[in-house]
C-alpha cells in the first residue's frame, strides 16, 4: 500500500509539471527542415531544434542558410521563419477577458505571420523589428527585416505599420510598405499582377509557404530585387516631384543590400535629387564622395567623380574642385564628361588670384 501511494504521488506531480510546462509553453515547433536552433533567453547558447519541441515565453529562434520552421502557436496562430532568420518569442497571453496579445521581435530575415480570428477573442499582436512595428487584428503578412530596413506586404486583411514614431499606414491585402531606420513608412504601394513587385511576393509566399522550399537563391535574392525596385521607383518619384520620398525610397534600396552596383546607384540618384532639385549641394557632394569612396572601380565612379568636381565648383570651392577635375582626366583620359571637365578647368583658371569672383 506504501508503495502504491508513492507512486500514485509521482503520477500526480508529473501531470501537475507536466500541466505547468504545458500551460507555460507559448509555441510549437510543428514542422521544421535544415538548420534550425533554439535558445531559452537572450543570454542561454543556441542549440538544434527538433520538431514538436514546445517553447516558452522568452524563446528564440533561429534558421540557418538552409533551415526554415513552421511554429503553431498556443492560440492557433502560425509564424513561418525562412532561412538565415531570427525570432524572438517575446509573449502571448490568452487573458480571461478574451483578449489575445502577441509580442515577437523579428532580429533578421523573413516571416511570414498568420493570426487566426477566433470569434469572441479579440488580437492584437505586434511583430517588431529594431526599427518599425507591424499590428495586426487577424490576418496574414509578409515581413523582411535587413539591417535597418524592413519590407511589408499584405495577403489577408490589414497591418499597422509604423517606424518608431507615431505615425501608421494602413497596409491592407494586396499591397506593400517598407521603412527603414526608424523613419516613417512608405504610402502603402499596390502590387500589381506581372509587376516586379507581384513577383517579388510570389517568391516571397513560396519561401514561407506549408513547405520548405527546394531552392532558397530566390528567396536569398529578395533583398537585391526590393533594393533595385526601390532605385527605379526613386527616380520615378524625383521625376514626378516627390522630392523627399524618393530620397527615403532611395535611403531603403541602399540599407536593403550589399550589392556595390545598387547601392552606387542609389547614391547617385539621391546626389541628383539633393543637387538638382532641392538645391542642397553639399548634400549632394556628400553622396557622390561615398561613390568614390566605396566603389572607385565602378562604372558609377566616373559619374561621380564629375559631379563631384562640379559640384565643388558651384560651391565656388575652386582648388578642391580643380583636384577633383584633374583626377577625372587622370583616370578617364577618354571620359564621357572629358569636355565639360575641361571647360571648367577653363573657367577655374580664369578667376582671379586675389579672391574676387568673376
Amino acid at each position: 500500500m506504501k508503495r502504491l501511494a508513492i507512486s500514485s504521488m509521482a503520477l500526480l506531480l508529473l501531470c501537475f509539471f507536466s500541466h505547468i510546462a504545458l500551460a507555460a509553453s507559448i509555441a510549437m515547433a510543428r514542422k521544421i527542415s535544415g538548420e534550425v536552433f533554439f535558445r531559452t533567453g537572450a543570454q542561454s547558447t543556441y542549440a538544434p531544434l527538433a520538431p514538436g519541441a514546445a517553447m516558452r515565453e522568452g524563446s528564440w529562434v533561429r534558421t540557418g542558410k538552409n533551415g526554415w520552421i513552421e511554429l503553431a502557436l498556443s492560440d492557433g496562430s502560425t509564424i513561418t521563419l525562412a532561412n538565415n532568420s531570427e525570432l524572438e518569442l517575446t509573449r502571448l497571453n490568452l487573458t480571461n477577458g478574451g483578449k489575445r496579445e502577441g509580442f515577437f521581435n523579428l532580429i533578421l530575415g523573413k516571416l511570414r505571420a498568420s493570426v487566426v480570428k477566433l470569434a469572441g477573442r479579440q488580437a492584437d499582436f505586434k511583430v517588431r523589428s529594431g526599427t518599425a512595428v507591424a499590428g495586426v487584428k487577424g490576418t496574414e503578412f509578409l515581413m523582411m527585416t535587413v539591417g535597418p530596413a524592413n519590407v511589408f506586404f499584405g495577403n489577408e486583411g490589414s497591418v499597422a505599420v509604423s517606424g518608431t514614431g507615431k505615425e501608421e499606414k494602413l497596409m491592407l491585402a494586396g499591397s506593400m510598405t517598407q521603412t527603414t531606420r526608424g523613419y516613417e513608412p512608405q504610402e502603402p504601394y499596390s502590387v500589381e499582377p506581372g509587376s516586379p513587385l507581384a513577383d517579388a511576393r510570389s517568391t516571397f509566399n513560396a519561401i514561407t509557404g506549408g513547405t520548405p522550399p527546394a531552392d532558397w537563391l530566390a528567396g536569398d535574392a529578395l533583398p537585391g530585387i526590393m533594393a533595385r525596385w526601390n532605385v527605379n521607383y526613386g527616380h520615378y518619384l524625383a521625376d514626378s516631384g516627390s522630392y523627399q520620398e524618393a530620397l527615403r525610397v532611395l535611403q531603403i534600396a541602399i540599407d536593403l543590400t550589399q550589392v556595390s552596383e545598387i547601392r552606387a546607384d542609389a547614391w547617385l540618384e539621391r546626389g541628383t535629387i539633393q543637387g538638382r532639385f532641392l538645391d542642397n549641394p553639399r548634400a549632394a557632394l556628400a553622396e557622390y564622395l561615398l561613390v568614390l569612396e566605396e566603389y572607385p572601380h565602378l562604372p558609377q565612379a566616373e559619374i561621380a567623380l564629375f559631379s563631384a568636381g562640379q559640384t565643388l565648383y558651384e560651391l565656388k570651392l575652386y582648388d578642391q574642385a580643380s583636384n577633383r577635375l584633374r583626377q577625372y582626366l587622370t583616370s578617364y583620359p577618354t571620359g564621357r564628361y572629358r569636355g565639360n571637365v575641361e571647360t571648367l578647368l577653363n573657367s577655374i583658371n580664369a578667376q582671379p588670384k586675389d579672391g574676387t569672383v568673376k
